[in-house]
């Protein structure tokens, strides 16, 4: 079954795509309104794009069912994402992408975004996949099976921007940095900046989001 998702149209022709993947229990209406005060440039035809996750029972909050991209059975970290289906919801988010291929948006003007357990998906899938995106923006996140992704990885040089809270009570500082370290090994391009700020997004932040996103699809 395919993913809904709420969108925010081009300004203008459409040129580029941003997929943006939400966290625990939120939905793609959570990050929606920050398409518009990023206020990118309307030459650059940015149309983003907020998938809602699948409804699903979540272990760690008592099998209460919710918005979520995959279990979680555990707060320790090396077991925190459940690997079944974080692949089941990184082949989702793909015909998404497939999609905007379909219209004629190439691959380099394509961003895959993802918050806490959207960053998850997008870290996950970015890497992996056939053709090379624009990049991939990773906010407050972790890695599933890291110890795969040599393996499995279709590609190298790939832009990634990390960005954590300091304060990160949720997703631990140390596990945005080892997905770093990770990912460096593995010949990706990754930017690295942290906030004093617990488990969210702050203005700073989107500022630096908005600058990188100007860079990569202009």
């Amino acid at each position: 079954m395919s993913l809904e998702f709420v969108e925010y149209p081009a300004q203008g022709d459409h040129k580029a795509t941003v997929i943006w993947l939400h966290g625990l229990g939120d939905s793609g209406d959570g990050f929606a309104p920050v398409a518009p005060q990023l206020a990118l440039p309307k030459e650059l035809g940015v149309r983003f794009v907020f998938p809602h996750a699948p409804v699903q029972p979540v272990t760690i909050n008592g099998g209460m069912a919710m918005r979520s991209w995959y279990d979680i059975k555990s707060m320790d970290l090396d077991k925190r994402a459940d690997e079944q289906g974080v692949r089941e919801s990184a082949a989702k988010v793909a015909a998404i992408i497939d999609q905007e291929i379909a219209k004629g948006i190439a691959p380099n003007k394509i961003i895959l975004a993802g918050f806490s357990q959207g960053g998850v998906v997008s870290l996950h899938l970015a890497p992996r996949l056939d053709y090379k995106l624009a990049g991939v923006m990773a906010l407050s996140t972790y890695m599933c099976v890291p110890t795969k992704l040599a393996d499995e990885a279709k590609q190298q040089g790939l832009n990634i921007f990390m960005a954590h809270g300091r304060l990160d009570d949720v997703v631990p500082h140390s596990a945005g940095r080892q997905a770093f370290d990770v990912l460096s090994a593995n010949n990706m391009e990754v930017s690295w900046q942290d906030y004093p700020m617990a488990h969210q997004v702050c203005g700073e932040e989107l500022m630096a989001i908005r600058e990188w996103l100007i860079a990569r699809l202009s």
